[in-house]
């Protein structure tokens, strides 16, 4: 028996927009305030995630807030020529200024805004609780990355922008945040408004496996399956929400996965990587969409 389209209806919608934004821009405020420690420094503050992506639901809780360092940054240079190469490390000397310096300045102005009990030191971010009229946050300290096309000069140059996050336990994590938002936002203008609602219905879905111990809770990250959906072709996402859950399914179930990319498109959704999913845990969320679906 199909999920009823109300039932599905009420899982597209999008949740707590005021909410966030309040959050959101409280915390860039602070980040961005005149007397922290790296105010004179190079950096941009912006939402990434769930909430940067307009794929956020009622359950979701942290808003994901990026802080980026852009006044040091790491580069690809294998797409250049060697004198690409030598005109990029003449025109961008070591910076006496490092990474560790503008994190510990970033650590301690949020310490002084919002207080140490308030704040957590995780591996990947800083975290800071929820509190009357504000979402709890994530705040990524990262620096910026940049995958080179060419490079000629400061003035004629070419690049992908991304983010570096050095961990805490000593990974280093690449992404792209901005390529990841701007192409789903295209995905959803070209299949008519249909594809970020498909993935808020497949993420409250995701909640009730997990309720009803389906599947483990992190076995199905958002991030991955905004990536799923992000390759399913325009014409699955169809006019009623239930024909394009059914029509979505059905094509990734029968798809080469392995061919799959992340919405930045610049990896494979799957593999080893510490931004790629497992095709085992992958396999495992799909076969719990299809006992869910067939015991609603």
């Amino acid at each position: 028996m199909a999920i009823p389209e109300a039932q599905l209806q009420t899982w597209s919608h999008q949740g707590a927009v005021t909410t966030s934004s309040i959050t959101y821009n409280a915390i860039k405020s602070a980040l961005e305030s005149k007397n922290a420690p790296y105010a004179d420094k190079n950096f941009e503050v912006f939402l990434q995630g769930s909430y940067g992506n307009d794929t956020n639901i009622r359950a979701d809780s942290d808003v994901d807030i990026v802080i980026m360092l852009s006044s040091i940054f790491s580069s690809d240079l294998s797409s250049l020529q060697l004198k690409e190469v030598q005109a990029y490390n003449n025109a961008y000397p070591d910076s006496t200024y490092s990474f560790a310096e503008f994190k510990k300045g970033v650590i301690g102005h949020l310490q002084t805004t919002y207080g140490n009990l308030n704040l957590q030191l995780g591996n990947k971010s800083l975290k800071i609780k929820a509190a009357s009229g504000r979402l709890g946050a994530d705040v990524v300290v990262c620096h910026e990355y940049r995958d080179y096309r060419h490079f000629r000069s400061i003035y004629d140059q070419s690049y992908d922008n991304g983010i570096l996050l050095p961990t805490s336990s000593g990974q280093q994590i690449i992404n792209y945040p901005k390529l990841h938002s701007r192409n789903c936002t295209a995905k959803h203008q070209s299949t008519y408004s249909r594809f970020k609602p498909m993935v808020r219905i497949l993420k409250n879905l995701r909640g009730r496996l997990v309720e009803q111990g389906l599947i483990a809770e992190g076995l199905a990250p958002s991030y991955f399956i905004e990536g799923l959906l992000y390759n399913a072709p325009g014409d699955k996402f169809q006019s009623s929400l239930g024909s394009s859950l059914i029509s979505c399914i059905n094509w990734i179930l029968k798809s080469d996965r392995s061919k799959f990319v992340c919405p930045n498109e610049k990896y494979y959704l799957f593999g080893e990587s510490n931004v790629q999913w497992s095709i085992a845990n992958c396999n495992h969320f799909l076969n719990a969409v299809l006992v869910f679906w067939e015991s609603w």
